[in-house]
């Protein structure tokens, strides 16, 4: 077996001493209502006028609080300021979005928070709803649909301007109340029975949205309350992906006859030395997935998002080059009388180095759907805008089958901006 974990794969430097490489930070975009103060939120489409005969639907002015929210930085700023463009929305929304080298089917993620809304309709009509990072203000008007009180629809971007006009045209604006702020700087005079939110980035983690949701359930969620999703869990495995090293780099080997093999070592620089976002399909695969991370929406902490740990080990389904890593996301829909109560589930699937019980267990989890609605960015599952997030090699390993890959995995806000990532991989 190969033992130099000084291996780089794009992402990363190998570090003297043998550590291991460092995958740049993935860099993003994403996407929250009351009166302007308030907790942590990804936002983008909220309010910008008074509701007529009424409270206005977004108040400027300041109340005071124990604690202050995190300022809003130059980053947050240019964050919110590019879900103000309506492609962003159009390809979370449409049919297909370009995503790499194909058209991603986006469907699936649109339709099951639709059909997580209705199954859990007795828990949201006549009751007060939160969406958070409310971008067009879709999933809001689903919620209305269901038969809610009334739903906060929070954005920092200025999407929000757009998701009130579509609220009124709609003729929700009795129902349907969009506030045009941060979660962490708008306020809400009321507690809410439950929290929807599509907070999910690249890599799970990515763009930090998650911790708007944690700030809006510390502020406004009801002992008891309803989150969807509820829960989330990240995996990551080993892959072969020929097809795609052949076409960014092979290439090079022979250019109408001409050798520019010189270019390769650029080549691999620009195509591998970042985290890409792909679609790969279950025969790129070649083991079975590891957990890097459950998320308990109803109990995780900010602390938790500021960094992930987990050591893994794989082992080889076949004989194949190894070209890298694929890590992929579940979201569930559950209850809160069916989320995992503790940080038990998390570091049992974490610390199990039995890749193979895992795999048991989401088959079983999968195995009923009435049980759990689950949406999956797997390989082997429909495509969605997320895709899956490649960490290449800028050079293949060759693997022998039942060859042993094991390591180690950090991923780690970035102190400069909390929304990317940091990627340190290491392994042998």
């Amino acid at each position: 077996m190969f033992s130099d974990p000084g291996y780089s794969n794009g992402y990363c430097r190998p570090q003297e001493g043998g550590a291991a490489p460092e995958h740049g930070a993935l860099r993003p975009p994403h996407r929250g209502r009351g009166r302007r103060r308030g907790r942590r939120g990804r936002s983008h489409d909220p309010a910008d006028s008074p509701a007529s005969g009424g409270a206005p639907r977004v108040a400027d002015s300041e109340q005071g609080v124990e604690q202050k929210p995190p300022p809003c930085t130059d980053f947050d700023m240019a964050y919110f300021h590019s879900y103000a463009h309506l492609g962003i929305h159009e390809e979370m929304i449409k049919n297909a979005r370009r995503g790499g080298r194909h058209y991603v089917p986006d469907r699936v993620r649109t339709e099951t928070y639709r059909t997580a809304i209705m199954r859990h309709q007795s828990s949201i009509a006549g009751k007060v709803v939160v969406d958070v990072g409310c971008g067009t203000g879709i999933l809001s008007i689903f919620c209305a649909q269901a038969g809610a009180k009334r739903v906060y629809a929070v954005d920092a971007s200025d999407i929000a301007v757009q998701a009130n006009e579509v609220v009124k045209a709609n003729n929700l604006s009795d129902t349907v109340i969009v506030l045009h702020g941060r979660v962490e700087d708008v306020e809400i005079d009321e507690e809410v029975d439950v929290i929807i939110s599509e907070w999910m980035g690249y890599l799970l983690l990515y763009e930090s949205m998650l911790g708007s949701v944690i700030t809006a359930r510390d502020r406004w969620l009801k002992p008891g309350g309803l989150i969807l999703p509820s829960n989330a869990t990240l995996y990551m495995a080993p892959v072969t992906h020929s097809d795609r090293y052949s076409d960014s780099i092979d290439f090079w080997r022979n250019v109408y006859g001409i050798d520019m093999s010189a270019m390769l070592p650029l080549a691999k620089q620009c195509a591998f030395e970042e985290p890409c976002i792909e679609t790969i399909s279950g025969e790129n695969v070649l083991t079975w997935p590891h957990v890097v991370k459950h998320v308990d929406c109803y109990t995780v902490t900010l602390g938790e998002l500021e960094s992930v740990t987990t050591k893994y080990k794989f082992k080889s389904m076949m004989r194949a080059p190894l070209h890298g890593f694929a890590f992929w996301f579940d979201v569930e829909f559950n209850g809160p009388a069916t989320s995992p109560t503790s940080n038990q589930v998390s570091s049992s699937f974490i610390e199990s180095s039995n890749n193979q019980s895992t795999d048991v267990s989401q088959r079983k989890k999968r195995a009923n759907p009435s049980e759990a609605l689950v949406l999956s960015t797997a390989p082997e599952d429909p495509p969605t805008h997320w895709q899956q997030t490649m960490v290449y090699f800028y050079d293949p390993i060759d693997l022998e089958q039942d060859q042993l890959i094991d390591g180690s995995l950090t991923l780690t806000q970035s102190k400069e901006n909390r929304r990317f990532m940091n990627i340190h991989l290491e392994y042998t």
